[in-house]
This record gives structure tokens, C-alpha cells and sequence, in this order.
């Protein structure tokens, strides 16, 4: 049985609108409902939700592939990159900081074109040192015969599954061209179709040496953006792929052995994104509780070095806050945040933990 991309007719998809009708409009539904909460709420918690979601979106890909990145430190390189609050966080390597760069282009540049050299510069990205483990890798460039064919496989060492191969090195040049004309001059799709089609369409082609997934990824995540149309981001949906690894390559090689109608594929990408929808409510409600808090917080004259730390603690700070961490966050003396502690502690905004004497520590109370 020849692979998707063997037919004649490669790459004219088709797909039955009949069956997708539901699934799309309720997946559309859902988008437009979480996007109309999220803009209810003040643009400084959107960022931190966002925050949350980009977070979760690029250590879920990495994971996708059996790879892991620091939770703190990738929130810390996309804080700093977009101007957000980065006391307490850990600091950030240039190598960390390019994969966030990458994924921040894809999503915040969203509307500017998909270019060759714009794929190069993030595959670059990913592969700065030109090794991916202790594997050197060509990197901002299409992958070449020398490497051989191309499998892609997943599970681990040794017992890895072949899903498919992917067309010859040869081909790439080509197939790259005719990609990335669609992307950018295609047919009139709607927008979450578009970014499914090219999720499937660029991991068929698998034109690097390796990254594939990842930049499958950010560009799906890019036609996204444009379908949300806003920079933010307010679900995951590596989060939801990586949570459903096994029936994703299950799809995926039903898809490439099977014909170049790929209703079936479509409709369970829209069933994907509805879930990973659903999944983003836990933080819609955080960051409802957030808004709660700081309109509690707004019958209170803080301070800036007050304003500061609370902003930390409701935005996953790790552990208890101590007199210590609040002097080195604000710059203070011991006595300053003594002061400022016990004034948040009278106005019920912080609590005090159990834990006494040189060990006293708070929590923020971010119930109200």
C-alpha cells in the first residue's frame, strides 16, 4: 500500500464538508466562547494567562518527543522576552532563549508571511550548538540525501515504531515551495481546516533532519493565531497532543497509509482542539480568581514593592514567601518588608503559614 504522499494526485486533498460541518462549528463555538471570557478580564491577567498557556505549549512539545525543558525556566525566557515580571524566576540560557524566540514568532508574528527563510532561521533556532543530543544535525537547512531515508517513529530506544517514511530528500526543495504557497496564497479555507491540513502536510514532507514535529507544531500553532486572531495564546494544544501521544501517531499513520481524502484526520484534529478548549477552562477560572483578588486588592493604597510580590505569588511562585525573598525581590531592607508583610496580612491579602519564629512564612489568600 503506497504511503499518502506516493499517490498521483499528492497533494490534492479532499475531505467530506458534510461530516465536518458539526464538528467544526462546535469546535468554532467553543473557541469563540473561551476568547470572549479571556476578553472580559484586564489585559495584565490575559498576560499572565497567556504566559501560562505559552508555558505549557513549549514544554509539552519538547515532551512530545521525549525531550524535557524546566517549566520555571521557559516561563522565565518568555517573561523576559515579553517585558513581563521576572523576579524569582530562574535565569535563562541563549540556547533556551532561541526555542522561546522561535515559538513567540510563530505566534505573535502570526500574520507575517511563512518564507523559507523564515523555517531555516527557526529549525536554526532549535539546533544552535548543530547537535541534537550527540548527533550532529545541518542545521537552517533542508534535510540532504546523505541522511538517508527518513522514519518517523516513535516510543523509545529499541523499541521504536516505524509510522511511515517520509518522501525523499530529493523531493523537499519541491514539495517545501508548493507548502508554503498554500500556506500563505492557498484556497479560501476555513482557518482551524488550514491548521490541520498543515500540521498532517508538513510532517508528511519531514523536511529536516530532525525538529519535524516541532516546527509541524509551530507552524500549526501560527495558523492558529490567525484563526484566534490575537497574539495571545489561551490554550495548548501540545498539551492536549502530548496527553493523547499514542492515538496521535495512531492517526497519523491510519492517515498516511490510507488515501488522500482525509475527512477522518480533520475531524479528529477539530476533536483535539475542542478538548484542548476544555482544558484551558482550569486556567480561564484561575485567572477569574486572579481578577476577584486584584479587585479586593484595588480598596487597598499598595505600594509598588506590595503590587510586585503579589503579582509573583499568583503567578506559580515557588514556595512560601519569607521576609527574605520579599526583601531581595523589591530591594528593600528586613524591616521595609516586615512593614509592607504585616500591613498585607491586616488587609487579609496575605495569611500567615503555621510555621513560626525563623521560619515564619506566608501564603497570598487569593480567594475573595
Amino acid at each position: 500500500m503506497p504511503y499518502i504522499h506516493e499517490h498521483p494526485d499528492w497533494p490534492r486533498f479532499t475531505w467530506d464538508d458534510a461530516t465536518l460541518g458539526e464538528p467544526l462549528a462546535r469546535a468554532r463555538h467553543e473557541q469563540g466562547r473561551l476568547l470572549g471570557r479571556m476578553e472580559s478580564i484586564g489585559f495584565d491577567l490575559r498576560e499572565g494567562a497567556g504566559l501560562d498557556m505559552q508555558t505549557a505549549e513549549l514544554v509539552k512539545s519538547w515532551a512530545i518527543e521525549g525531550e524535557s525543558l524546566d517549566p520555571a525556566e521557559v516561563r522565565s525566557s518568555l517573561a523576559k522576552q515579553l517585558g513581563l515580571e521576572t523576579a524569582g524566576l530562574p535565569q535563562t540560557g541563549r540556547e533556551l532563549d532561541g526555542i522561546v524566540e522561535m515559538m513567540l514568532d510563530a505566534t505573535r508574528n502570526a500574520a507575517a508571511p511563512l518564507t523559507r527563510e523564515r523555517l531555516f532561521a527557526w529549525h536554526a533556532a532549535l539546533f544552535p550548538t548543530g547537535w541534537s543530543h550527540l548527533r550532529r544535525v545541518t542545521a537552517g537547512a533542508w534535510r540532504s540525501p546523505e541522511v538517508g531515508a527518513m522514519q518517523v517513529v516513535s516510543g523509545a530506544i529499541g523499541r521504536e515504531r516505524v509510522h511511515f517514511e517520509a518522501p525523499a530528500a530529493e523531493r523537499v526543495e519541491g514539495e517545501m515551495a508548493a507548502f508554503i504557497e498554500w500556506f500563505e496564497a492557498g484556497p479560501q479555507l476555513d482557518p482551524l481546516l488550514k491548521a490541520g491540513i498543515a500540521h498532517l502536510w508538513l510532517v508528511t514532507i519531514h523536511p529536516f533532519e530532525d525538529g519535524n514535529g516541532r516546527i509541524a507544531r509551530a507552524v500549526c500553532d501560527m495558523a492558529l493565531a490567525r484563526a484566534d486572531r490575537t497574539q495571545q495564546r489561551f490554550y495548548s494544544l501540545s498539551s492536549q497532543l502530548e496527553t493523547e501521544r499514542k492515538h496521535y501517531y495512531f492517526q497519523l499513520e491510519s492517515t498516511q497509509k490510507a488515501g488522500l481524502d482525509i475527512t477522518a484526520w480533520l475531524a479528529w484534529f477539530l476533536e483535539l482542539f475542542e478538548r484542548a478548549i476544555e482544558s484551558a477552562k482550569g486556567v480561564l477560572e484561575e485567572t477569574h480568581a486572579k481578577a476577584r483578588f486584584w479587585q479586593a486588592a484595588g480598596t487597598r493604597p499598595l505600594n509598588e514593592r506590595q503590587r510586585k510580590v503579589l503579582i509573583r505569588l499568583l503567578d506559580h511562585f515557588q514556595g512560601p514567601l519569607t521576609t527574605k525573598k520579599y526583601a531581595k525581590m523589591t530591594a528593600c531592607s528586613h524591616d521595609t518588608a516586615l512593614r509592607d508583610i504585616k500591613q498585607l496580612v491586616e488587609w487579609g491579602l496575605l495569611a500567615k503559614n503555621d510555621a513560626g519564629g525563623r521560619s515564619t512564612n506566608y501564603h497570598v489568600v487569593a480567594e475573595h
